[in-house]
């Protein structure tokens, strides 16, 4: 196995006793990247000698006894969180590129604990695709058939952590797009409780978080970013909770499952239908915890059509505004699927437009309702699995963009942190992701229970990249 793909757990272990350096680890990653990349084209800004001039500095650290708590762990960061001198595309080749004058919170907090931030990492046209579809980007493609896509718009994050781009990448997601990206690729995802990891340009529904190969390293990216900055008023204190809460221990973690009350949403009520062996990967992984203890229950679907309906009414009057706003010649270089999508917002009435808003407000006291009986909402991350790379919907109609998200939306307006698993795979060997929601601020429980999935997985298979 080459260093980059090892776990940032393991790293830091060979980092601490002196087996391994930064410095190797990077140049495996760098490698890799080599190889890899024109297959699947995850990466924008790739600075491999700043990561190597990062490394050597990490490994100083680590001889002098100063490491930090990410030191000389590879990490790449999705292209709309800023880093300082690198310009903010947003997927799209209408955006002017101008440099970030500074980091954002979460990119500053990377940097701080010592990680080496060596890339970007690709998204599609500003962000409203599950696919990596960009008049940007060149098109960004799973590692485990690249004909399929690695989904989005944490498009080229979820397709570094698959390829072994090293350990540890940084996402966002407004309706599902680190979610949706993970369980198409294989991984840990999770979309932290709204205001755990401070965003540098708030927005309701919106959060930073981790995509990772496993569900430590995705709680250890998240102990090193959380916390409050007041670039985001949205955003808290970090908790010192740790990684416990109560039962037996599961990869450092511990999770109670006895007495669990875990709710099973095979149906989300709206969109595509779920494929057949989609229900079959989850309902096995429901069974592994009633298995353990949890007490299992199958649920109705908790959002409606009139909520995804209005939620698509609201998003597309936004986005109209801001592509209007731009002079004629740079909005004639947004992808046509996405003018089209926007084309009908003048259509809109002032009503219609408040009452979409509504819906995330109805998203969230729907989800509410459930937390009332159940400590855990278990469901598929999407109806499907990948679909081809070339689509910017699984539609593949841009007036029904969003008949995919009806499991993953709902926890983004509800602000609950819900969190992907690898639990199966397709005919063609295709992963499938479950998705485990939580209370908030029960991150670290979602994480536990993602850990313990992963290790009573009976099907475990190489990374497509190795």
């Amino acid at each position: 196995m080459s260093l980059a793909d090892l776990t940032a757990v393991e790293l830091l272990a060979k980092y601490r006793d002196g087996s391994v350096s930064p410095v190797e680890v990077i140049e495996d990653v760098l490698a890799r990247v080599d190889a890899v990349e024109p297959q699947i084209c995850a990466l924008y800004a790739l600075d491999a000698e700043g990561a190597r001039a990062a490394a050597l500095e990490s490994e100083r650290r680590w001889r002098d006894g100063t490491a930090g708590a990410l030191d000389g762990i590879p990490v790449t960061v999705k292209e709309n969180i800023a880093t300082r001198g690198t310009p903010v595309p947003q997927g799209t080749a209408a955006t002017l590129l101008t440099p970030a004058v500074e980091d954002a919170p979460a990119a500053a907090r990377l940097r701080e604990a010592g990680a080496v931030i060596f890339s970007k990492t690709t998204m599609p046209e500003y962000g409203m695709l599950s696919s990596g579809v960009s008049t940007f980007h060149h098109l960004t493609r799973n590692p485990w058939d690249v004909s399929r896509t690695a989904g989005g718009s944490s498009a080229g994050a979820a397709a570094a952590a698959a390829a072994g781009y090293g350990p540890i990448h940084i996402g966002t997601d407004i309706g599902g797009s680190i979610r949706l990206p993970a369980g198409w690729c294989g991984l840990v995802g999770l979309k932290p409780t709204h205001g755990r990891v401070a965003v540098g340009n708030p927005y309701p529904g919106r959060a930073i978080g981790p995509l990772t190969r496993t569900a430590p390293d995705a709680a250890l990216a998240l102990s090193v970013m959380s916390g409050y900055d007041p670039r985001d008023h949205t955003s808290f204190p970090a908790s010192d909770g740790g990684f416990s809460d109560g039962g037996s221990s599961v990869d450092g973690f511990s999770v109670g499952l006895g007495g669990l009350r875990v709710a099973l949403l095979l149906d989300a009520g709206v969109g595509l239908p779920v494929d057949p062996a989609v229900v079959a990967a989850v309902s096995a992984a429901a069974d592994v915890l009633s298995k353990a203890g949890a007490l299992v229950e199958p649920i109705d679907p908790i959002i409606t059509r009139d909520m995804l309906d209005g939620l698509d009414r609201f998003w597309r009057i936004r986005s109209a505004t801001d592509i209007a706003a731009l002079p004629e010649e740079r909005r004639a270089k947004v992808l046509p699927q996405i003018r089209e999508w926007v084309s009908t917002a003048g259509d809109l009435s002032g009503s219609d437009v408040f009452q979409g808003y509504s819906q995330m407000g109805a998203m969230a006291a729907a989800v509410g309702r459930v937390f009332t009986a159940y400590d855990v909402i278990l469901s598929p991350v999407a109806p499907i699995t990948a679909f081809p790379a070339e689509l910017a919907y699984p539609t593949d109609d841009p007036s029904k963009p969003f008949e995919h998200i009806g499991f993953t939306v709902p926890y983004n307006m509800s602000q609950h942190p819900a969190t992907t698993v690898n639990v199966g795979w397709s005919a063609s060997g295709l992963p499938i992701g479950a998705q485990l929601a939580v209370p908030h601020h029960q991150d670290m429980r979602a994480l536990a229970l993602a850990g313990y999935l992963a290790d009573h997985q009976t099907d475990h298979r190489a990374w497509p990249m190795e």
